[in-house]
């Protein structure tokens, strides 16, 4: 048997503790990776994304990819909607998640069962180059389980730590471009076999590391600004360590960014514990609406809304006007089916909208100028390409009321 179609019972399905996503712990339980995926906050799992994607029913045509590990079936590709499964039928447990988000799921599935290697092809065909993994986790999978030679990029991080210590290095031109033979090698590092050597002593090449990853952190360096231009953004004391090392002899290095992270992190928790930043949602949170060209719109918007997020720092300035934009267009759907222009629309629902903010985002609304009057003109700005349609932050004071009024006019009552 190399692939066949077999219906499993939801409850027997197994989580893949090695998902390339997001690898746990391999002894973990089906619960620890349930709560792993809610508590994301890298949108790697996007579970309530998902569940509004499904739409009413579970899709039988989306087979689960599964393989028996003794008389255990393993889910290699498919666990997220697995997930959504186990919750609706309380085989795991969510305390603050929606279950009447999820669509109607049924307690046997149709799986595409087979053996490893097929599951492992299938898997990498699927996500290697979807932009689901980043570079890091895709080179992780191709080395564990293709069997390939480590990358420079994985070395790096396995030497380092660099790379889980600081998540914005992990993209595809930091490891096409800078973390790579010829531009590692001038900055006076290189690898024998899989271990780091470097020409400076072990401080001296951690800040030099450092400094690199904060000009990429800081934009100094990216697709768009000083491609391929490392030298000219680091900092003078760096380009000196480099020049007065070059001709030492290389020694292996003990570099260690993981415990340094650990501390900032520790830090920072203590500088915010007594109070928590409340992460900027477009429309103020999810929306839950009835059926038809506004829900359709609502949805295409949150993706852009994604997109702006996980690529700002290649996107050009005026990016944010593109979903300005898409706030008018939104506003002209609902107008629509209730038989009303713009301004009549706004007038009818802004108040009792404003009503339902609490006294926080009513703050963030005159902050930015967002009233029953300025309304209308802060949308048709976002028709046109003009410089205020870039300010994110109204953009999103303006998403907040207007998704409090379609909730109003579109909301779906239980």
């Amino acid at each position: 048997m190399k692939q066949e179609v077999k219906t499993l019972r939801l409850k027997d399905l197994v989580l893949w503790t090695e998902n390339p996503r997001d690898p746990i712990d391999p002894n973990s339980k089906d619960q620890d990776i349930v709560n792993r995926a809610l508590g994301d906050q890298s949108t790697k799992w996007a579970i309530t994304k998902l569940a509004g994607d499904m739409g009413k029913h579970y899709d039988f045509s989306e087979l689960p990819t599964v393989v028996y590990h003794g008389k255990t079936p393993i889910v290699y590709d498919g666990n997220r909607r697995v997930i959504l499964g186990k919750l609706k039928h309380g085989f795991a447990k969510a305390e603050k998640f929606d279950i009447a988000s999820i669509p109607e799921f049924p307690l046997e599935i149709p799986c595409n069962v087979c053996t490893e290697d097929i599951a492992l092809e299938n898997v990498l065909r699927k996500h290697g180059d979807s932009g689901s993994w980043k570079p890091l986790e895709r080179d992780i999978f191709l080395h564990k389980f293709m069997h390939l030679p480590k990358s420079i990029f994985l070395l790096m991080e396995e030497n380092t730590g660099i790379i889980s210590s600081n998540g914005y290095l992990n993209q595809g031109f930091v490891k096409q471009e800078i973390f790579k033979d010829d531009v590692l090698k001038e900055m006076g590092f290189e690898f024998v076999g899989e271990k780091l050597f470097t020409v400076h002593s072990d401080k001296q090449a951690t800040e030099i590391l450092s400094d690199l990853t904060q000009k990429i952190t800081d934009r100094k360096i990216t697709t768009r600004i000083n491609r391929g231009k490392v030298f000219e953004v680091l900092d003078k004391h760096s380009l000196e360590l480099i020049d007065n090392n070059k001709d030492s002899n290389p020694s292996s290095a003990k570099i260690n960014f993981r415990s340094s992270s650990q501390k900032t992190e520790q830090q920072k928790q203590r500088l915010t514990k007594r109070t928590q930043h409340k992460e900027e949602m477009l429309f103020g949170g999810k929306l839950y609406l009835n059926m038809g060209v506004v829900s359709d719109l609502y949805r295409d918007i949150e993706d852009l809304y994604r997109f702006y997020l996980e690529n700002k720092d290649n996107l050009s300035p005026s990016f944010p006007g593109l979903i300005r934009m898409a706030l008018r267009l939104i506003c002209e759907a609902a107008c629509t089916d209730n038989n009303l222009d713009i301004d009549e629309y706004i007038q009818t629902h802004f108040e009792n909208a404003k009503k339902n903010l609490d006294r926080d985002t009513k703050t963030t609304l005159a902050n930015q100028n967002v009233t029953n009057k300025s309304l209308v003109q802060l949308l048709h700005t976002g028709a046109h390409n003009y410089q205020s349609s870039n300010n994110i932050a109204q953009t999103l004071a303006v998403s907040v009321i207007l998704g409090e009024m379609i909730k109003i006019t579109h909301g779906k009552t239980v």
